[in-house]
């Protein structure tokens, strides 16, 4: 009953905080939780990393139209941010020990960096040809296109490397 409670506890700023914060120690451990529970699954780490990419570009793109609504400008806010966030989610994936494993990696390159860095290309590449159609037609071609298309793509490579990883 205590692992409920303290679990519940942990939990709780997250549930009840007014607004969200842009380097919240909670989303980073529920990103470290979820590559743990990936794992256990026996999901294939570049498949965990795909989604931690787009998990890392969406919040980063967030925080980014977040700042440009309240008119808060300087100098590389954009990238500064993306980099934080790159920051915020790998620097503890090594710290544990969850990234660099020597027999943990596909063409010479960690499984989960490997797959964080196609997952967000991808996933701003999609939200780019999002904008580009509904910039040229005006409005989007079917219902929530703009969170399809992303995950639409993800869903994709994941089975690709899957396929390459089996």
């Amino acid at each position: 009953m205590k692992k409920y409670i303290l679990g519940f506890l942990a939990f709780l700023p997250a549930v009840v905080a007014s607004s969200a914060k842009a380097f919240c120690p909670i989303c980073t451990m529920a990103v470290l939780g979820g590559v743990g529970l990936s794992r256990w699954l026996k999901i294939d780490d570049t498949i965990t990393g795909l989604w931690i990419g787009g998990v890392i570009v969406a919040s980063a793109g967030w925080t980014i139209s977040w700042c440009r609504n309240r008119k808060i400008e300087f100098w590389g806010r954009d990238v500064l941010i993306a980099i934080a966030y790159y920051a915020i989610i790998i620097i503890p994936m090594y710290y544990y020990e969850i990234i660099g494993h020597p027999l943990n990696k596909l063409w010479g390159v960690d499984k989960l960096i490997l797959g964080a860095v196609v997952g967000s290309a991808f996933f701003y590449a999609s939200y780019l040809q999002y904008k580009k159609i509904k910039t040229r037609i005006g409005k989007a071609q079917f219902p929530f296109q703009k969170i399809v298309m992303p995950v639409g793509i993800l869903m994709i490579l994941s089975l690709v490397f899957w396929l390459i990883t089996r």
